[in-house]
């Protein structure tokens, strides 16, 4: 299992590196301002770490109990990305229709793209991560 310090360092470099690729991207897609669209982009990061820690520590225990191991297969990786985006989509959806000052169903159509974004950006992070800073199931145990 990993540690608290190697999970906080994945969270805030996942976040952070998200951040800076996330809100220019977003603040010329939406032709809003950089500085509008930023402060959303920290205030669902900071919300995403705290999910990501919970989340992750909670799937690592459940692998590490019922499969007997911590790496994952491919496909694993994508029902644990897609697991991580709809726990999240209930906190973003109604954070971002607030402050963006949009519909829900227009804030839905936006969460849709930043969530395809951060599923490939999830997954590839996640696989330099665990290939960068490896855990072996007998620490976890």
């Amino acid at each position: 299992m990993r540690t608290k310090a190697d999970r906080i360092r994945h969270a805030v470099g996942f976040e952070v590196l998200g951040v800076l690729i996330c809100s220019p991207l977003a603040s010329w897609l939406l032709g809003a301002s950089l500085g509008h669209v930023s402060v959303l982009t920290v205030l669902l990061a900071t919300c995403a770490m705290v999910w990501n820690y919970v989340y992750n520590l909670g799937v690592d225990k459940l692998m590490a109990r019922y499969l007997r191991r911590l790496d994952k297969t491919f496909w694993e990786r994508v029902v644990h990305s897609l697991g991580f985006e709809a726990g999240f989509l209930l906190v973003s959806l109604p954070l971002a229709a607030w402050w963006m000052d949009m519909s829900v169903l227009t804030a839905f159509l936006l969460d849709l793209g930043v969530a395809v974004f951060y599923m490939v950006y999830a997954f590839l992070y996640n696989l330099a991560y665990d290939r960068l800073f490896p855990v072996v199931l007998a620490e976890s145990l």
